[in-house]
């Protein structure tokens, strides 16, 4: 009878036990615009955390994209989003960490491992306090077919000359449209257009602080010039370019009846899934060979903490693990396209992505120079580079007369704090 009491009361025991550990493991919540990224979360990076964290529960929440910003900004008010918030670049979450949506992560573990370009877009404007942990970029450049340029015998240019005696050739051969751009989504001749080659211009942060500043304005030499250059991309875009759309653009590329695409990293994947053909990248030529030369790499996702989340302390345990080498490199690899922000050494197994990446150690890396603070006003001044950049290329305007009418618009709102 002892022994069976005694059994009894242990099997009681041990099962208190187990319920109270049972009760202890904590839940965290991802608020996300990446529905994509559900299987990368749940099959790979959530498991690679679990091995160290097992007490730490973490689901991966994603939102349709066109619904993101509506539906997180109702959870916040309402105090039932998620305890991570992924974050969008500069105004937006910057907007949500003013409400106080968003908590400082100063002095965050992993942190460290990102430089100041990095943390730019989730820093204030003061660079007192970061709320995000930087996640990835996406980089700026030209994708091409490599078996195009076999055929045309062609290679890969280094310099501006070279570029167009490259589109040139292809032109003459005409089997491929050498350049697959259209303008009448507008953002894509900037994006790919302006905000691809402007850096060798204006050389990266440099110019793009300068104009923050005060002490450069956009009618310099270093802003219109890629106006002037991308006015002569016009000859290269086959023809009813006028109408042609994003989607067309990619389809025109990837079935093969185009030599180039100005591109972002983003499109790796996606070309990958559907070009049947060899392809590579490069960077945006610079003027002669041995320049100096910088890239867009453009901060483009993060994540940070819910100031109101009831678990801050399991929550920042795991912001610092995205910060770590680990996260990187798993979120890079099944990401092609989508590079870490942090200082780490991440290999990787996508060869576009790793042509991409490259440049980094050969170049400067900036941002879209228009993203931070400088789209707060009307006109906003992002949205008015991309119809300077379509007017360019249809030669609507001249490159002086572009640069006029951007910096007369900035000047109706914005006054340097300098």
């Amino acid at each position: 009878m002892k022994n069976f009491l005694f059994t009894t009361v242990a099997a009681t025991t041990l099962l208190s036990i187990s319920a109270v550990a049972a009760a202890e493991k904590v839940t965290i919540t991802i608020e996300s615009w990446r529905t994509d990224d559900l299987s990368i979360w749940r099959d790979q990076l959530i498991p690679e955390f679990n091995k160290i964290h097992p007490d730490i529960e973490v689901k991966f929440n994603p939102t349709a994209p066109t619904e993101y910003n509506a539906a997180l900004n109702a959870k916040l008010d309402s105090g039932t989003a998620g305890d991570m918030i992924t974050c969008r670049p500069f105004d937006n979450a910057l907007a949500q960490y003013d409400a106080g949506h968003l908590a400082s992560l100063n002095g965050l573990d992993g942190l460290e491992n990102f430089g100041p370009v990095a943390k730019s877009a989730w820093t204030t404007d003061d660079g007192n306090d970061i709320f995000c942990v930087p996640m990835a970029s996406v980089i700026h450049g030209f994708i091409y077919n490599k078996d195009a340029f076999a055929e045309v015998g062609v290679s890969v240019p280094e310099t501006r000359a070279e570029f167009f005696a490259v589109l040139d050739k292809i032109k003459a051969d005409g089997n491929y449209i050498p350049l697959a751009m259209g303008t009448n989504d507008q953002w894509e001749a900037a994006t790919m257009g302006y905000y691809n080659i402007a850096p060798n211009y204006h050389k990266g942060e440099e110019g793009r602080l300068a104009i923050i500043a005060g002490t450069a304005k956009l009618t310099d030499a270093e802003w219109t010039a890629p106006f002037a250059e991308l006015a002569k991309w016009k000859d290269y875009l086959g023809d009813g370019f006028e109408a042609q759309t994003y989607p067309d653009s990619q389809n025109l590329f990837t079935l093969g009846r185009a030599a180039i695409y100005p591109a972002g990293s983003w499109e790796i994947a996606g070309f990958d899934a559907n070009a049947d053909f060899a392809m590579g990248a490069f960077r945006p030529p610079v003027a002669n060979k041995g320049d100096e030369c910088y890239i867009s790499d453009h901060t483009d996702i993060a994540l940070g903490m819910n100031a109101n989340t009831a678990n801050p302390v399991e929550t920042k345990i795991f912001l610092s693990w995205v910060g770590s080498a680990e996260f990187a490199a798993i979120y890079a690899n099944a990401s092609p396209g989508f590079f870490s922000l942090s200082d780490h050494n991440v290999k990787l197994d996508n060869a576009l992505a790793s042509d991409f990446v490259s440049w980094r150690a050969e170049c400067n890396s900036t941002i879209r120079a228009s993203a931070q603070i400088l789209t707060r006003g009307t006109p906003n001044l992002d949205t008015e580079i991309w119809g300077a950049s379509v007017a360019a290329i249809k030669g609507l305007s001249t490159p002086a007369e572009l640069g006029a009418k951007l910096q007369k618009g900035l000047d109706n709102w914005y006054t340097p704090a300098n």
